[in-house]
């Protein structure tokens, strides 16, 4: 809808008697009423225009109605517009053709101004409706989206737990998420997951282990306690089909030493001060799915300067390319070797650049978490 409230309508026929018409019609309901002759001309008006509503002709010469709804409906920011055929054809093949293509209704010539008048409002209300509700819709996905956002950690939050993150969600409610806690001065937790789907009652789980991950990450559990506590309490409550994948890495500065925990979920890259990086690879069955669950577990001993980095596996598989995380893997060695040299904060953001330069756009959500001795 135009500045002025005024809905408009984009009347498109290579008859100027009908064109005038319904222009004349429209125009005394009150409504912006913007001709053309042709598909071409039609097409550059709706570009510019945007129109609420469009009578397309469907016999006109060169470029016929059918030609130009089509290449509407290819353009996204003209596809959602409705389309109200005018045919002279009485044929069921014609009319079921625009219906195909994306005509929401027609109209028969020659024209009863008050079924013209009819039909157009009705589609307009439709139309506004449906517009509507998509915006209602996507301000509540973005809500979701900026609550889901506002409870993830930051290392502001936690300046001691010397960490960076980068964090994609492809979708209003991501499926991946992370969270670093504090358990003492010396000892912190960096956790990391992958939920199974990416759909609304994702975004309120991610609150569930958050809390979880609060309860049963403490002095007093081994990090393997701690995972089973979390998993046993998802078992209950998760829907069916629905688990997650997990990192869980435990840093103890006094001791000088990680313990990684993986739950089903992508190798932890370890890179030594002095060394090369390497994947810690561990078996572990998935979160949420079975009451009796063996987790991989490994302890490392690590100094000042060490680094490990977890990610979900949105940053180096492909299904369109056919990659899985087993091949992809080497992306995540080299990248974590060509920042090391890039302050921690930052390393995060650097690894995705370096790992997606001049690829194809993503198709999952992303994280990368990063800390340093």
């Amino acid at each position: 809808m135009n500045s002025n409230n005024r809905l408009s309508i984009l009347v498109v026929d290579d008859n100027p008697v009908n064109v005038k018409m319904l222009e004349t019609c429209l125009a005394k309901e009150g409504y912006r009423v913007i001709t053309a002759l042709d598909g071409p001309s039609a097409r550059e008006i709706v570009l510019r225009e945007h129109p609420d509503l469009i009578l397309l002709d469907i016999q006109m010469p060169e470029e016929n109605g059918f030609d130009v709804i089509r290449s509407l409906k290819s353009k996204a920011a003209t596809a959602s517009i409705p389309v109200l055929f005018i045919t002279g054809v009485s044929e069921i093949k014609a009319k079921l053709e625009g219906f195909e293509l994306g005509a929401v209704d027609y109209i028969t010539k020659p024209f009863e101004t008050q079924e013209v008048i009819a039909r157009v409002g009705l589609h307009l209300k439709l139309s506004i409706a449906t517009n509507s509700l998509i915006t209602s819709q996507a301000e509540k996905l973005k809500q979701i989206t900026e609550a889901q956002v506002s409870l993830l950690t930051t290392p502001d939050q936690h300046p001691n737990a010397n960490f960076g993150v980068h964090y994609i969600a492809l979708q209003e409610a991501g499926g991946d998420f992370y969270e670093v806690l504090p358990i003492t001065e010396e000892i912190y937790g960096y956790f990391i997951a992958d939920f199974s789907g990416h759909d609304i009652s994702t975004s309120y789980l991610t609150t569930s282990v958050k809390a979880l991950l609060k309860q049963n990450c403490s002095p007093i559990y081994h990090p393997l306690e701690s995972m089973k506590m979390i998993n046993d309490v998802l078992v209950e409550i998760l829907p069916a089909g629905k688990y997650l994948t997990a990192n869980y890495v435990l840093l103890n500065r006094r001791k000088n030493q990680v313990t990684i925990i993986s739950a089903g979920h992508p190798p932890v890259c370890y890179v030594p001060v002095d060394g090369a990086p390497e994947l810690i690879e561990l078996k572990g069955d998935v979160i949420g799915i079975f009451k009796d669950v063996l987790f991989g577990s490994k302890v490392i001993k690590v100094q000042k300067g060490d680094r490990l980095f977890l990610y979900t596996d949105g940053i180096i598989e492909s299904l369109g390319q056919k990659i899985v995380w087993t091949e992809g893997a080497e992306k995540i060695l080299t990248s974590c070797d060509a920042v090391r040299n890039v302050p921690i904060r930052q390393a995060p953001e650097a690894i995705f650049h370096h790992i997606r330069k001049g690829e194809s756009p993503l198709e999952d959500d992303i994280v990368i978490v990063g800390f340093e001795i």
